[in-house]
């Protein structure tokens, strides 16, 4: 299938999260980019706006949900920044500025 989206990672923010996934969450994870690589629409569920041009893409294994901070370099290549493995309701506002900071440090480095 033709891909509409890439997804990249940014140094190890990413990785250091993803090597110590259960292996059937890193297919799940592999699954879910692969869904955002290819649909046009994505649904909400595993793939959403945050605040701020920072996007969440959803994982749920089970009773885990887990997810990875993200944002848009050009219109159709996908950053990722950094994942948490959610306990609570609430986004936590402390992960979204950390993935601000992120993509600050992305945009400094692309100069």
């Amino acid at each position: 299938m033709k891909k509409i989206r890439h997804i990249e990672t940014f140094k190890n923010y990413f990785e250091d999260f993803f090597v110590q996934l259960p292996q059937k969450v890193k297919d799940k994870y592999i699954w879910t980019f692969q869904l955002i690589e290819e649909i046009e629409q994505v649904p909400e569920n595993y793939f959403k706006h945050t605040v701020d041009g920072i996007y969440e893409i959803r994982v749920k294994f089970g009773s885990n949900i887990y997810r990875t901070f993200c944002f848009f370099e050009v219109e159709k290549l996908v950053i990722l920044a950094n994942s948490i493995h959610k306990k609570s309701q609430k986004l936590p506002k402390k992960e979204i500025e950390r993935a601000i900071k992120i993509r600050e440090e992305y945009n400094q480095e692309k100069k």
